[in-house]
């Protein structure tokens, strides 16, 4: 007979209403945010949108989504680890995709903390999202405890990086953009 879930998920519901609400409103105002500066006439390529502003939507987006699977009522935690492990082997795989846009784009010439921040940060984040999902069934406290921090993970790379965006694209004059480091 299978053990519920519920139990040991159930100690995590405030954490997760807390991470996923701060996700969804951080998502609602990127958008606002470039809208905005879209409106002001100052089209700028799309390659450094891809690889660094629709990154951090997608991140913010994944905090909300480990949110919401682990707030469903689960009979077991292999069906929560599941879709955990599925949404961890998708990050990682977009990671490569990000990384590639990072490297051809030609608008933006990263420095170390970009590379931090949009590469490494999130790369672990998913890994270790990945390796907690296999694990969450058999050793389920520590696998919750790290599916929690790479949570977490996810939503201060993408507050940091949704500002470094926003004042990068709002302070730096469009003209002066290609070729130079922030």
């Amino acid at each position: 007979m299978q053990e519920s879930a519920v139990p040991v998920l159930s100690a995590w519901t405030n954490f997760y209403v807390i991470v996923g609400s701060a996700a969804a409103a951080l998502t609602g105002l990127m958008f606002v945010v470039i809208t905005l500066i879209a409106s002001r006439n100052q089209h700028r390529s799309g390659e450094a949108i891809g690889a660094f502003g629709t990154p951090t939507v997608v991140h913010l987006c994944v905090a909300l989504l480990v949110a919401a699977i682990l707030a469903a009522p689960w009979p077991a935690l292999w069906n929560a680890g599941l879709l955990l492990g599925i949404t961890g082997l998708a990050g990682v795989v977009y990671m490569v995709v990000v990384i590639r846009r990072e490297i051809r784009q030609a608008d933006y010439q990263p420095v170390l903390e970009d590379w931090i921040w949009h590469t490494i940060f999130p790369s672990i984040s998913y890994i270790a999202l990945l390796l907690s999902a296999i694990i969450l069934e058999s050793n389920a406290m520590p696998a919750l405890f790290v599916i929690g921090a790479a949570t977490v993970l996810f939503l201060f790379i993408g507050i940091h990086n949704a500002w470094d965006s926003i004042t990068y694209m709002t302070f730096k004059p469009l003209s002066s953009e290609n070729g130079r480091q922030k």
